[in-house]
């Protein structure tokens, strides 16, 4: 017997189960299927994000953080804090008590708003039937009359160093160490590979990072990536660009990393080793070729700007489709396609879509890149603050980094946002909304913001695009 739903959605990380609730707030039937299994087998809604990704690492980096601040910055707070220890346990505990905690209320919002929640593989077929199988039971027959594709991304695995689970992971694998590595290699310096050595170097592992662009941090502004190169280096992240990765052998003292870079073939020996090399849509099997939904040579669903797949009433969210796979890209499209669904006007200004990297310094960006620009040959102007000249960044010990920001020469609106620096994921939320409303460098130079607060880089930057700042020298 095949169970009528007016929306099912295939994947509960925070594209899919949004979606789910949103489809639910505006009367609909709507069935969740979701087939993520623990390490341990239990079972969980959230996705990545939640159990592998966006929310386990952020717990580690402030642990790791906070360990790193209080061996180099505490004292001269004037906090003597003796000799420090880490209980490692502890702190996965910890992580593992906050994912428990928030996909246990993913659960409850599931239920709370009457959405059919189906723990088990869901397969597209054809004319919006969607075949569900349990993880522990025989498989069963849904139809929907529309389908939301959300099944996410896996990591990318790398030939020449295959994962093995215990001494060469993924990035899920490398939240899960019960002990600090004395020395770990992470191929791949991007986000992830970034966030992930700053969670072990600060816990006392000797990192090095292997990426193979030559360009630190290629997709983000270049004055940016300067400015956090120098400083990840001081705190003793050995980056090696250029270095392509042509082997792993495993010995009795270790992994012999081999790569080539500008100087020729190299090695370098490490005892674990992380590889982050990006993420690929997890389209394998998630449909039957008769469905009609087409994919790309690199295995995402074709979809338009309002997600629709082209096949009537199946749409496709998240990381499953083209541009950057972030958990709150993904959950914005749910709540877009929910809309879209009911009949509600709906759209997604993919040109606001904030990025962030939860480093120290934090890094996090919206709009373009100067270079980005200076290519499309739209005259600009640039203005730039130092947190150095910040005094709540100053009282908070953490004054480095710097705002920039770029307007348009002829009508002042501001095209991009670029922060380094203390708490900028929090800050680029004020950009957003400034470009949301198509703001111009006029309108933050003329928002009152409060004092003092790191948020006053923001508008001194704003002040500095038209050589207006006052706290800083303009040029």
């Amino acid at each position: 017997m095949t169970k009528v739903f007016d929306v099912v959605v295939i994947g509960a990380g925070p594209a899919g189960y949004v979606a789910a609730i949103r489809a639910a707030q505006l009367g609909k039937t709507v069935a969740c299927i979701d087939d993520w299994k623990n390490h341990d087998g239990s079972l969980s809604y959230g996705g990545t994000c939640l159990n592998a990704g966006c929310i386990p690492s952020k717990a580690l980096l402030e642990s790791s953080e906070l360990v790193h601040r209080a061996k180099h910055e505490f004292a001269a707070h004037g906090i003597g804090t003796g000799s420090i220890t880490v209980d490692l346990a502890k702190m996965q505990e910890r992580k593992a008590a906050i994912v428990e905690q928030l996909t246990g209320g993913i659960a409850s919002l599931l239920k709370a708003n009457k959405i059919t929640a189906l723990q088990g593989r869901g397969r597209l077929l054809k004319d919006r039937k969607v075949e569900f199988t349990p993880h522990d039971g025989k498989a069963q027959m849904l139809s929907g009359k529309d389908v939301i594709l959300a099944s996410g991304s896996t990591p990318m695995e790398l030939k020449q160093a295959p994962f093995d689970g215990k001494n060469t992971v993924d990035s899920w694998g490398a939240l899960e160490f019960d002990a600090v590595p004395k020395r770990l290699g992470v191929i791949g310096g991007g986000v992830i590979g970034l966030e992930l050595g700053s969670v072990w170097q600060r816990l006392g592992a000797e990192v090095v990072v292997l990426e193979a662009m030559d360009d630190f941090l290629f997709m983000i502004d270049r004055q940016i990536a300067k400015d956090t190169q120098r400083q990840f280096k001081r705190q003793g992240l050995d980056i090696r660009l250029g270095a392509k990765v042509s082997g792993a052998k495993t010995g009795k003292s270790g992994i012999k990393l081999q790569y080539a870079d500008s100087k020729g073939e190299q090695e370098v020996e490490v005892d674990k080793v992380v590889v982050c090399v990006g993420r690929q849509p997890n389209s394998a099997d998630l449909f039957d070729e008769a469905c009609g939904v087409k994919t790309d040579a690199r295995g995402f669903v074709e979809v338009d700007n309002e997600c629709r797949t082209g096949v009537a009433n199946v749409w496709a969210i998240g990381d499953l489709v083209r541009g950057p796979m972030l958990a709150h890209k993904g959950s914005e499209e749910g709540v877009m396609v929910a809309d879209l669904i009911a009949g509600e006007f709906s759209e997604v200004n993919y040109n606001t879509i904030p990025s962030v990297i939860y480093t120290a310094p934090e890094i996090a960006w919206v709009g373009k890149t100067e270079e980005e620009v200076k290519k499309s040959g739209r005259a600009y102007k640039v203005g730039t603050f130092s947190f150095a000249a910040n005094g709540r960044a100053k009282a908070m010990e953490m004054a480095t980094g710097l705002v920039k920001i770029i307007a348009a020469k002829n009508d002042d609106e501001i095209l991009g946002v670029h922060i380094a620096g203390p708490l900028a994921g929090e800050l680029v939320a004020e950009a957003v909304l400034a470009m949301e409303f198509s703001a111009s460098a006029e309108d933050l130079q003329r928002t009152i913001h409060g004092h003092p607060t790191l948020s006053e880089a923001l508008h001194e930057a704003a002040l500095a695009v038209d050589n207006r700042a006052i706290h800083a020298i303009n040029k």
